[in-house]
């Protein structure tokens, strides 16, 4: 088989799914570090958002992450259009259905509804991007303020951009619903994205199993509880 051909074709695109989502998951555990950094001001009252702001800071600052986003962005188009196209394939298959019905023995509901969570998830990023991607790499200029730490040189106020989105209450529910969605399609695509790549070995596949349950839980549960916890005033400007 030629590599136009393997790419093409069913097992091809599954395996450029399972790369681009590890991938993905990566990003995801970058990501939920730099934002977690906004509960420092829970250990110190005078942090006011000055540890998620220098790391929001050196995020955008470093051409190296910068170049990583280009990266990042093509993983995220090829990770899309090639779910859709297995969703595509997958649904003209099923138009026959099977002679007997398979009832409760069926693959769970999630694992069948992968283009439905992946497509409430990619319109959660683009409210993201629009509410913090843009302002802080394209429109900076006049959609943040500056502030500066130590008589430092002035940085992006972006812990105060997310003080504002997140107190209007229709804001955190949509991005709870897509922390949601994320759980259930990492729940499938964690431990199937292992499985893609070769581990078959019983041990190693009931290893990526609970990583990915745990992963699946922890990492949007964390996700979920920042928007969650400015609204109700948890973390603040003191």
């Amino acid at each position: 088989m030629k590599w136009s051909e393997f790419f093409t074709s069913s097992v091809g695109k599954k395996f450029v799914m399972a790369f681009t989502g590890l991938f993905l998951i990566s990003f995801l555990i970058v990501h939920v570090g730099i934002n977690a950094c906004i509960w420092a001001d829970l250990v110190d009252d005078s942090d006011n958002g000055e540890m998620f702001n220098k790391a929001a800071h050196f995020m955008g600052a470093s051409y190296v992450i910068r170049i990583m986003e280009i990266g990042l962005f093509l993983g995220f188009f090829l990770h899309i259009i090639q779910g859709y196209m297995l969703e595509f394939q997958n649904r003209a298959r099923r138009k026959k259905g099977y002679q007997v019905a398979m009832g409760s023995k069926g693959s769970a509901w999630y694992r069948k509804s992968m283009g439905l969570l992946g497509t409430l998830i990619l319109l959660f990023l683009i409210i993201h991007i629009q509410d913090f991607w843009i302002p802080s790499r394209i429109t900076y200029a006049t959609t943040l303020g500056e502030v500066t730490y130590n008589n430092g040189a002035p940085i992006h106020d972006v812990y105060t951009k997310m003080l504002l989105v997140f107190s209007q209450a229709w804001v955190v529910v949509v991005y709870v619903l897509g922390c949601f969605s994320l759980a259930w399609h990492l729940l499938h695509g964690f431990q199937s994205s292992f499985r893609t790549v070769g581990v078959h070995n019983k041990k190693y596949v009931a290893m990526a199993k609970g990583a990915g349950i745990a992963f699946s839980i922890i990492v949007p549960l964390l996700f979920a509880l920042m928007p969650i916890s400015i609204y109700f005033g948890w973390v603040n400007n003191n």
